[in-house]
């Protein structure tokens, strides 16, 4: 007998999705077209796939475990409509609370036990009894004070927000963002392999530091005195080495100041812009006339970083001003001021020196080198040397000089200099790396480009907390620059990496003038496409022709 006239089996087989392109079905099924899809973030807090627990997290701290990003989720909702009236428990046994729920630890009882909130408590009990106030030394306006410091320490527990920052130049709705490159992304380029820059031209004169510094301590301390001398901060399309340099060398045009902050721009917090103007296929790296480009920033990297603001003493600008004050004066003050006049000079005079105020200038040794960074990128700076030292050798070493400053250790670190300066100078340091990443990483990088030898950093703080107008010296420091290079962290194949990178996008764009910008609350950069009349007075806009007429002659 055939079995399949008694027991007929029938097989269907299920429709198969072939999707060649990819994974997954091609299509969303019938049964699920109409389902609603609750979005997610990667921020959303996960929880377990079944909770059980119900409403037994009564702290607030865990009202929103598994609160969504996008709002509620009362889609997925569970509602019983069927009528449990009849319901009866049987087990009736009264089951202790757990600790979390008996209300012992609730902040508002959490002090009953502080034999001030008890004092507190017996004076309330006392006005309950219709007494006044007065009688009892307490009054609802202390009681309303007592209420208000205990918000108070609770609330400084924690951070104070950090204010929105201001950014450097106002962007305008003209100007179109070309790209936007964010610090994580940038700081994991690298570009190993580069070579020793080849010297193009030496300049300028410099001065001998004197070693007695280096004897200076907190119980031996000197006054920083006010040396009134000028310091050139030319940028680089006015340099007119640079513009000599143009016809014969290079692609790509900048100063060391300049070159150091696009390098460094990982570690900055504060705003700032460079403008690139990319002319007949080569790019120059300016900063604009009336910026702040120059000064310095203080405890910019700080996890409290200062806020105050207007004419206050310790706001971010002030402290800008007196730490470019102070580096200044140091940097001058430390020098041999010697009677025959005698300096170290270099093959040629310095370039933005006029006769007339020939000593009033600062010395400054400026070298002009060129960097191979391939793909045909040939980069031309404007590097600087502060002062030379005599070596142990007789052989005369290059030295940058930066100083350090410290002015109100309680919101610095909570570091006090003339405690910890002579017994405990790491810890000192340690404090100014945190605080002020950005700006030592950058004094570092500028020392490599130039090819000092030395970089000496000077410890000067304020006699009062309270004034900004005198300062003392209470130490020095002095590294290798590659060395502190490998103390901070910093790796410079990181920053030719992100000088390249910068570098090739632009070298991409048509002719035009552009704006690099570090967003003022965000760790990124940003580059913009700006009119080329763009920060430019009556005067240069004339003249801008002529220059142009000049070097297509040329």
């Amino acid at each position: 007998m055939d079995i399949n006239l008694v027991f007929p089996i029938r097989f269907k087989a299920p429709v198969i999705q072939d999707n060649p392109s990819g994974w997954g079905p091609c299509d969303m099924p019938d049964q699920f077209r109409d389902m609603p899809y609750q979005p997610f973030s990667k921020g959303d807090r996960l929880g377990k796939v079944s909770d059980w627990t119900g409403a037994t997290y009564q702290d607030r701290r865990y009202a929103n475990k598994y609160a969504s990003t996008f709002g509620s989720m009362q889609q997925y909702a569970y509602f019983h409509e069927e009528d449990e009236s009849t319901f009866q428990q049987v087990y009736k046994t009264n089951v202790p609370k757990p600790l979390y729920q008996r209300g012992r630890y609730l902040r508002n009882q959490r002090n009953i036990k502080n034999p001030r909130n008890n004092k507190t408590q017996n004076q309330l009990q006392v006005l309950g009894k219709g007494q006044k106030g007065t009688k009892t030394g307490f009054s609802n306006k202390n009681w309303n004070k007592n209420n208000q410091y205990q918000r108070n320490r609770w609330n400084q527990r924690g951070q104070p927000p950090i204010k929105n920052r201001d950014a450097s130049v106002t962007v305008r709705p003209e100007w179109k963002v070309i790209e936007e490159m964010d610090f994580p992304r940038l700081s994991k380029l690298s570009l190993p392999g580069i070579e020793e820059p080849k010297e193009l031209y030496v300049c300028g004169s410099l001065e001998y530091y004197d070693k007695a510094y280096d004897r200076v301590t907190v119980k031996n301390e000197k006054k920083l005195k006010r040396i009134n001398r000028i310091f050139h901060k030319v940028t680089t399309t006015d340099d007119p080495i640079i513009r000599q340099l143009t016809k014969t060398e290079g692609n790509v045009y900048a100063t060391d100041a300049i070159l150091s902050t696009i390098m460094c721009c990982t570690r900055s917090n504060y705003s700032w812009d460079v403008v690139v103007q990319k002319i007949a296929g080569k790019l120059f790296f300016d900063k604009r006339d009336d910026s702040e480009f120059d000064l310095l920033t203080v405890s910019e990297t700080s996890s409290e970083p200062p806020q105050e603001e207007g004419n206050s003493l310790n706001s971010p600008r002030n402290l800008s001003l007196e730490a470019t004050f102070i580096n200044h004066n140091f940097s001058q003050q430390v020098l041999r001021n010697l009677q025959d006049g005698k300096r170290f000079k270099f093959e040629h005079d310095n370039p933005f020196l006029d006769e007339e105020e020939e000593d009033e200038v600062a010395p400054v040794g400026y070298r002009y080198r060129k960097w191979n960074l391939g793909n045909d990128i040939q980069l031309i700076a404007r590097t600087e040397h502060d002062a030379v030292q005599a070596a142990p050798n007789n052989e005369v070493q290059f030295i940058n000089i930066k100083a350090l400053n410290e002015w109100d250790s309680r919101y610095s670190g909570g570091v006090e200099w003339r405690q910890k300066l002579d017994a405990q100078r790491g810890a000192v340091l340690a404090n100014e790396l945190k605080n002020n990443a950005c700006k030592l990483a950058k004094w570092t990088v500028q020392a490599m480009l130039a090819g000092s030898d030395q970089i000496k950093f000077g410890y000067v703080s304020r006699v009062n907390v309270r004034d900004s107008t005198k300062h003392m010296i209470l130490g020095t420091q002095q590294f290798k620059p590659i060395e502190f290079a490998n103390q901070i962290n910093l790796g410079m194949d990181n920053a030719w990496g992100i000088l390249r990178c910068i570098i090739d996008i632009c070298m991409k764009l048509p002719d035009g003038k552009y704006l690099i910008m570090k967003d003022p609350n965000k760790s990124m950069i940003r580059l913009y496409d700006i009119p080329d009349n763009t920060f430019e007075s009556d005067e240069e806009e004339g003249e801008k022709p002529a220059e142009n007429g000049e070097e297509e002659e040329n």
